[in-house]
């Protein structure tokens, strides 16, 4: 009797881990203006993403790896840092993370970009279940076309966390980098589907 209950255990666990490994990593909810041709986008200024965590630099990082990440597809040229930062000096956008439609139409006139995107960082570091930790990102993006202001594409992307497999077998998740990557390449893929 013991060695049947034994073997259902693990036929059962088997399941669970066969199926937790079929399941999404995470949750993405995109939005794409379907009337907006996104091939005449040509350059864009990603702004400083705004930070809900409580590490004050995972927004800039999380930024960097996007610009990054966006220039390497070769679809569009994507504003270095500190031009961006003059042109929010210039246009006097107090704050960068939640432009009004005037201001990025007027940051569109001084950074002669075609979009504006911007970001927010939702989640970021190590969640934690009873002995088990990983690392998790959360993060929200949006572009506005600079001649009307509208939002054209928006996309949001959680990537990793505790998996079943994690806490039955115990292991620690991806690295930080690599969830950020993943995170990353789930938004450019909402962005050029």
């Amino acid at each position: 009797m013991k060695i049947k209950q034994v073997l259902f255990g693990i036929i059962v666990l088997c399941q669970i881990l066969l199926f937790s490994s079929c399941a999404p990593t995470g949750d993405s909810n995109s939005y794409k203006n379907t009337l907006m041709n996104f091939a005449a986008v040509q350059s864009v200024a990603v702004l400083p993403f705004h930070n809900l965590t409580s590490d004050d630099d995972a927004a800039e990082r999380v930024r960097d790896t996007f610009m990054g990440m966006l220039l390497a597809t070769e679809a569009m040229y994507v504003l270095p840092p500190g031009e961006v930062e003059r042109g929010i000096e210039r246009a006097s956008l107090r704050d960068p993370a939640k432009p009004t439609i005037e201001k990025i139409k007027s940051l569109g006139q001084i950074l002669q970009v075609d979009a504006v995107i911007t970001g927010v960082l939702r989640e970021y570091g190590q969640v934690r279940s009873g002995q088990t930790q990983a690392n998790l990102i959360s993060v929200s993006v949006r572009m506005m076309e600079v001649e009307t202001g509208n939002v054209v594409w928006s996309g949001d992307s959680t990537k990793g966390g505790i998996s079943v497999a994690d806490r039955l077998l115990g292991g620690g998740g991806a690295p930080m980098n690599q969830v950020t990557k993943d995170a990353i390449n789930d938004l450019l893929d909402q962005l050029f589907q």
